[in-house]
């Protein structure tokens, strides 16, 4: 008889083996799981690095900067140039050139199709291919791009949620091609293609995608932080660009046990599952020595991104078993959603080269940490830097103090929208858990900055603390450089040394809408700042001081409590937000009504980035997808429990009763109580499953917000019950006859 490893990691076969006894057999998924992962072996190639460096790697299949300079004719370079590094708008005169150049550079490479590449309010990343080749008229073929083809494509753009933007019958959608994000080569084994960022559009001009926002929002921010600039006598022009660092947080599991698991497969979480006797208690796992075969993973995703020109530096075990992460660099906001996307692509899909499955929900198994993705945020100019550095004395670098003065400003303000634009179903499980920021928005701001506003609401700042040197007792070691504030990972919001860093993201979003956000709100607050200074001063410099401190102490007084250094996990911190006046909006149906408000409509209206029926049709994708998930998980959560936990679970209590009553047919007096407790479980079960059942066949309704309210709180807490039954049935149910890998298999056996 094979022997195969148990929920305790011993061998269940030995036993029957010695005694001649016949054990059933493991569930047959389950059991061909286990033993297909603990013989795993690696069929990849291995790759050698010696042969091409790192720095050869690195943007090898981009049609960057270099490849245009060194194919393109001069002016029509420099004219490109001009649009990406100025933002200019872009010459349509010079499309056929850069076509030309780039389908060669293309073809060099192998490609025999080009895709525009773009980003529907799914959150994924879709792909239109065409051929380069078309018939010459001779019986041949001749390979062909134009400038035409090059700017604009033509998917559908009514098989895509658009929230009522476009219909069936109106399906014409455009792509346009995104100068200001690089073309690249995407490798297969068969061959390659050439891929052309774009943003995605209606035939009524309305954006129907994450990428037009958030270029859209860029342009606003650098509209008004020049006029910040202006004030301090930086008039030279030179591009504001917000940048992003998003980091990204995931799990990986062997694939036998991703397919064995019905809800992984097709919720991306584990909807059933018993706390495993060993989790993440220890602390062990959190940057501990990376797995042979996941670092072999580790090591080809970065290589592959390296050739696309994502400057990934850093990636570690996570705290749960089984979690990693991996951070780039930052890049300009635009370029950074990009290269996020391809980031998730591409650990899903070399993950699999390593027989794994590489899982971006934000919680794909309870009891564990889940995963977020924080999205490291700041500003800055070729000629100005970060303009978010406060430098060695903060006190006394008053453009740092205004702009991030206006970042508290547009906090506050706007706490409901940053709530709104990392809701999810899925986020649902993570925000407020003791591993992710609380469900209410604050700013940290670290004990220097928070010292200097002080001093402002009290007449004006004089001095920061300083930084000083930490000293580690040890002869050996150098003394260190010391921060002058600590960090908080408590924080939703935190200011990080010279960036904000939004720690609210979900791992498996787009950091799109957050951007969007983002950069709209800063955008906001900096117009109010320009325009209170540019009235106030009149054009004279001299006045500007007195004027800058006296908005900089109402900011304070105003938005200051916002302001939160301490535990976002206390409960005291729950009623101190509370009495603060801030916002706590715990669950995405509570969330998302954030953006049918007045205030947020006339923001995104104000600056251009969103008319009020583009946000209408982006609430009501979000809402719908909302209830679709959760529809989806209820099926699974009834269909699992009646075709899989139920029918174990009898089988056990059949197996129970009829060891009672042959034990009592030949005097035994048998003890009951684990039968009493199955009975208990299974008629808890079906009481569970019934009580679900009746919740979903509900009639939807017409209206979406009752329906998302619906969902969460009567769909979800049916959904949970019927969990915590079936959670409490794996601890009693023989483990030969459990027919799902158990938490402890899937994030221990690798």
């Amino acid at each position: 008889m094979e022997t195969v490893a148990n929920k305790s990691g011993s061998s269940s076969g030995a036993f029957a083996a010695s005694s001649g006894m016949t054990k059933p057999a493991f569930s047959s998924a389950r059991s061909a799981a286990i033993a297909a992962v603990t013989g795993y072996q690696s069929t990849a190639p291995a790759l050698d690095f010696r042969e091409t460096s790192t720095g050869e790697l690195f943007n090898a299949n981009v049609f960057s900067t270099a490849a245009m300079k060194k194919r393109l004719p001069k002016p029509v370079y420099k004219a490109l140039l001009r649009t990406v590094e100025k933002g200019e708008k872009l010459d349509s005169s010079i499309a056929d050139s850069v076509a030309a150049a780039m389908k060669d550079w293309a073809i060099e490479k192998g490609a025999t199709h080009y895709a525009h590449v773009f980003y529907p309010l799914t959150g994924l990343t879709a792909e239109k291919h065409d051929s380069f080749l078309s018939p010459d008229g001779d019986g041949a073929a001749i390979a062909e791009f134009s400038g035409k083809q090059l700017i604009q494509g033509e998917p559908d753009g009514s098989s895509f949620p658009t929230g009522g933007i476009r219909v069936t019958f109106e399906a014409r959608g455009y792509t346009v091609w995104d100068v200001t994000s690089p073309a690249y080569i995407l490798e297969n084994s068969n061959g390659t293609t050439l891929c052309i960022p774009t943003a995605f559009v209606s035939w009524t001009g309305e954006a129907l995608d994450k990428k037009t926002p958030v270029l859209r929002s860029m342009q606003a921010l650098n509209t008004q932080a020049q006029r910040i600039l202006k004030l301090f006598g930086h008039t030279d022009g030179a591009l504001v660009s917000s940048t992003a660092g998003p980091e990204q947080e995931y799990f990986l599991i062997d694939r036998h046990f991703f397919f064995a698991r019905p809800d992984l497969l097709n919720a991306g979480r584990t909807l059933f599952g018993a706390k495993p006797p060993k989790g993440q208690e220890f602390d062990d796992h959190y940057f501990g020595a990376i797995p042979e075969r996941v670092l072999a993973f580790m090591l080809e995703t970065e290589r592959e991104l390296f050739k696309l020109g994502i400057p990934v530096k850093t990636r570690h075990n996570e705290v749960a078993p089984g979690q990693y992460e991996i951070a780039p660099l930052f890049e300009f906001a635009n370029m950074a959603t990009d290269h996020q996307q391809l980031t998730m692509t591409t650990l899903k899909r070399v993950a699999e080269k390593y027989g794994m499955t590489c899982l971006t929900h934000e919680k794909p198994f309870a009891g564990v940490n889940g995963s977020g993705k924080h999205v490291n945020w700041s500003m800055g100019s070729a000629s100005q830097g970060n303009l978010l550095d406060p430098g060695e004395t903060p006190h006394d670098n008053a453009q740092f103090l205004l702009i991030c003065a206006a970042v508290i400003r547009a906090v506050h303000k706007y706490q409901g929208l940053l709530r709104a634009v990392v809701a999810s179903a899925s986020n649902d499980h993570r925000l407020g858990a003791n591993e992710a920021p609380p469900a209410i928005i604050s700013i940290f701001l670290g004990d220097q900055l928070t010292d200097v506003f002080e001093q402002i609401k009290s007449g004006g700042a004089n001095s920061s603390l300083p930084k000083g040197t930490l000293t580690v007792g040890v002869d050996v070691l150098p003394p260190l450089p010391k921060d002058a504030g600590d960090r908080n990972r408590t924080s939703p919001f935190a200011f990080t040394g010279n960036r904000f860093e939004f720690r609210a993201v979900g791992s498996n979003q787009s950091i799109a809408g957050p951007l969007v956000a983002m950069n709209t709100i800063v955008a906001e607050s900096l117009d109010f700042c320009a325009t209170r200074l540019e009235e106030a001063t009149d054009g004279d410099p001299e006045k500007l001081n007195a004027e800058l401190q006296k908005l900089l102490t109402e900011i304070i007084n105003e938005h200051g409590a916002i302001v939160f250094n301490g535990d976002g996990y206390s409960d005291e911190w729950h009623a101190e937000a509370e009495k603060r006046g801030l916002l706590n909006l715990k669950t995405t149906a509570d969330a998302l009504p954030a953006l049918q408000s007045q205030e947020v409509k006339e923001l995104f209206e104000k600056y251009g980035v969103l008319s009020e029926r583009e946000l209408e049709s982006r609430l009501e994708t979000y809402l719908e997808q909302y209830c679709l998930s959760i529809g989806v998980e209820a099926n699974l959560t009834i269909e699992m429990a009646k075709t899989m936990i139920f029918p174990a679970a009898i089988r056990y209590q059949n197996e129970l009763a009829s060891t009672c009553a042959n034990l009592k047919m030949v005097g035994y007096d048998f003890d009951t109580d684990t039968l009493d407790a199955m009975t208990t479980l299974v008629k808890s079960l079906q009481d569970g499953i019934t009580e679900l059942e009746a919740a979903v066949a509900e009639p939807d309704s017409d209206d979406l917000f009752a329906e998302s309210k619906y969902c969460c709180e009567t769909i979800v807490p049916a959904m949970n019950k019927v969990r915590t039954v079936a959670d409490k049935l794996e601890t009693y149910v023989a483990d030969d006859l459990w027919p799902l890998p158990t938490y402890q298999e899937m994030l221990f056996i690798k």
